[in-house]
């Protein structure tokens, strides 16, 4: 890896951030609030939040098992994202390289903040190799995407290959794990001491059922984290937020019943599916999720749109062809689904 000083926009590095009413007194104790401008009245909601969410932050690092200062909380996913795009990749000048196909927002932000995006195309296995990623980068190659299990393939990509791209990458590998909950593969997140140009992000989204609540999280470095906080916006995570993800976060032993639930309901939809004359195939899958190749996904997606049952169209996504990628639900909205596809067969 190049020094994170190399590897840093040099405007982000030398950045003094905003600094916050409540950051300037952190870690003392305090009564009485005359520095924010805040009404004194509407309690709680008329407090700005904290700003770093420690008490949030420990407790994701007891379930996570991950240090404080190892995690960045963000609004959604979806800031993690972008941020290593604004901390590390000048616009116009750098590039990223990502798998594909894979989750659009790598895209997006790199679309946003200006930055050439270099995909590399899985194999007929929805699987890379190192070697073909390395490929792709060259000296302005700042960061390498890789989703696993990868979204919309449903599959884990090969540990071996991940952890061969982070030891011979001299940039920073984000590898996003916001379906690892559903997966055997074991995480990454533990290597962090091992690998220091590594961020892996997560999410209360999915496994967790707290998608409304915009929180996600990045693992990382503490030099990365600070890169973070400096570049963020203050209060980025809201009280709410804060509040919901903290009782959320009581009960992990439920969450890991809904995981099992899920997975069960997986294995029958995928059974039923491939009993359907008009399925293809149905590709592997570690996530809540599974792709499937139809005759027709249009006319499948139509059908089941006219009906009120919402799928995911993947036809016009590389490699992807006549797939449609299905949400598992519950036992009913997965039952209605099927009694739906079956009334279509006939």
């Amino acid at each position: 890896m190049k020094p994170l000083e190399e590897l840093t926009r040099p405007n982000i590095w030398s950045l003094a951030p905003y600094s916050s009413a409540r950051n300037e007194y952190a870690g003392r104790e305090a009564r009485v609030f005359l520095d924010a401008n805040e009404n004194p009245y509407n309690t709680p909601y008329n407090r700005y939040p904290d700003p770093l969410q420690l008490q949030l932050k420990e407790a994701i690092a007891r379930v996570k098992e991950v240090s404080v200062a190892n995690i960045f909380l963000g609004n959604g996913s979806d800031e993690a994202i972008d941020l290593p795009y604004r901390c590390f990749c000048r616009p116009g000048i750098d590039n990223v390289v990502a798998i594909e196909p894979t989750y659009g927002m790598y895209k997006v932000c790199a679309d946003i903040n200006d930055v050439e995006y270099r995909p590399v195309l899985l194999d007929d296995d929805f699987q890379i190799t190192a070697d073909r990623l390395l490929a792709a980068c060259d000296d302005h190659t700042k960061l390498i995407w890789i989703c696993s299990p990868n979204n919309p393939t449903g599959n884990c990509l090969s540990h071996q290959e991940i952890v061969r791209t982070i030891s011979n990458f001299s940039g920073i590998v984000i590898v996003d794990e916001a379906y690892s909950d559903f997966s055997n593969q074991p995480t990454l997140r533990s290597e962090l001491q091992k690998y220091p140009n590594l961020i892996v992000l997560n999410t209360l989204s999915k496994a967790w059922g707290c998608a409304a609540i915009r929180l996600g999280m990045a693992f990382a470095s503490e030099e990365i984290i600070g890169l973070f906080n400096k570049v963020k916006y203050p209060y980025n995570v809201n009280l709410l937020t804060q509040q919901q993800a903290l009782e959320a976060l009581k009960d992990p032993f439920l969450v890991d019943k809904w995981v099992r639930m899920l997975n069960l309901e997986r294995s029958r939809m995928i059974d039923a599916f491939r009993l359907l004359p008009f399925c293809q195939k149905v590709y592997p899958t570690e996530a809540n999720f599974f792709l499937a190749k139809m005759d027709d996904a249009q006319k499948t997606y139509d059908y089941l749109v006219d009906r009120g049952i919402i799928v995911r169209n993947r036809t016009r996504v590389q490699l992807c062809l006549n797939c449609l990628r299905i949400t598992i639900g519950t036992k009913n909205e997965n039952n209605e689904l099927i009694a739906a596809l079956r009334q279509m067969q006939s």
